[in-house]
């Protein structure tokens, strides 16, 4: 069964094809009309939802404020919500109901008596002013709405990352949704959309060395202790390469069509990456605290000398790991991901940190040695 919340409200006159309404709810209303699609996978990896994880000591804050004795509570900023296509809305009757600007009138949402049931709508901003409403004891409470009706979930998610660009958003949260929009909100995000899309690739191949190694936010909290690999680090390497002219994956973009060949920069980063897990076996999956190779300085550096190394062998080549691992060779001996001091550089092994200055001089390092090494010097 399903019973009618009826509010009065005002469409606003901006999208035809996707209404915006304008209302408000008691704070005890919002957990009945809507939800939060917090960002995980499903059995198959498929992503689902948007949102970043509760934040306990925030949520709490907001209660703390909420629930003072005064009675100058104000809560001014508006939740952003996704209605379904099954809301009502029947203007009002006179000559007044509209400037032009927006519509007054009556909203109708459908509102299931079962509470296990879904909610009908979806929470895009606002999750933790959400979760305080839920707790606080002023129930009574007018919240102000903004709701705007779509059922597609990569609406959603494009609206998610637009209103969160004055409040940052994660970098590991936005940089996992963007491969699931048809468009990237904005140039910046445009720009790490193919790396993070590689990235999962990474995640998920069985080929990869990286499968299930590489954290992201979507991931079920009793997995993140084994993934060992922040998803940045990853994306900024793939990114640099990509973009960069001396970069070998830059060859795979072809900027007059506006296509790329993805296929071969996967074969690339598998072969290579799989060449470095067999080069260096006791630093490969431990906790960066263990090993610096799968820290953020090992990862961008080692990716700086893919570009060195891949440039010499073919990725489609039955032999390309081979081939990779070979080249590798010639400065395993100099590295030092789990202990000792790195020669010519003085640098404990756990002093290296993912900034730009340790990144370039690890970068530096190897492939100064890479190059001697295959002069024969």
């Amino acid at each position: 069964m399903t019973r009618w919340l009826e509010r009065r409200a005002l469409r606003v006159s901006q999208n035809e094809e996707m209404p915006l309404y304008l209302f408000t709810l008691a704070a005890s209303e919002v957990a009945e009309v809507a939800e939060v699609a917090r960002i995980h996978r499903n059995d198959v990896g498929k992503l689902i939802g948007y949102q970043r994880p509760e934040k306990r000591n925030h949520v709490k804050q907001i209660v703390d404020y909420l629930d003072t004795p005064s009675e100058d509570v104000l809560f001014p900023n508006a939740l952003v919500l996704a209605l379904p296509d099954t809301v009502q809305f029947r203007s009002s009757r006179g000559p007044a109901t509209t400037d032009g600007l927006a519509t007054a009138g009556t909203l109708r949402i459908p509102i299931p008596d079962d509470p296990s049931e879904p909610r009908p709508a979806w929470i895009v901003d606002g999750q933790q002013r959400s979760l305080a409403l839920a707790q606080t004891r002023r129930q009574a409470l007018p919240v102000p709405i903004a709701g705007f009706v779509t059922d597609s979930i990569s609406v959603q998610r494009d609206q998610f990352l637009r209103v969160n660009t004055v409040q940052p958003l994660p970098t590991s949260l936005a940089t996992e949704l963007l491969p699931e929009l048809p468009l990237a909100p904005n140039p910046r995000l445009a720009a790490r959309r193919l790396p993070s899309a590689l990235v999962d690739m990474l995640n998920t191949d069985p080929n990869s060395p990286f499968e299930h190694l590489i954290k992201r936010p979507s991931a079920d909290p009793s997995e993140r202790r084994d993934r060992v690999v922040t998803d940045t680090s990853l994306v900024e390497a793939i990114k640099e390469s990509l973009e960069s002219p001396s970069g070998v994956l830059f060859a795979y973009r072809n900027m007059a069509a506006n296509t790329t060949d993805t296929e071969s920069i996967r074969l690339i980063l598998i072969a290579y990456w799989t060449a470095v897990r067999a080069t260096f076996p006791s630093a490969w999956g431990r906790p960066p605290t263990e090993s610096r190779l799968m820290h953020g300085v090992g990862i961008r550096a080692m990716a700086r000398l893919m570009e060195r190394v891949m440039s010499h062998i073919d990725p489609r080549s039955a032999r390309a790991t081979e081939e990779a691992q070979a080249e590798l060779s010639l400065i395993a001996s100099d590295c030092r991901w789990t202990e000792g001091t790195w020669p010519e550089l003085g640098v404990a092994w756990d002093a290296l940190q993912n900034n730009p200055r340790h990144i370039s001089t690890l970068s530096n390092f190897l492939i100064r040695r890479y190059v001697a090494a295959r002069q024969g010097s």
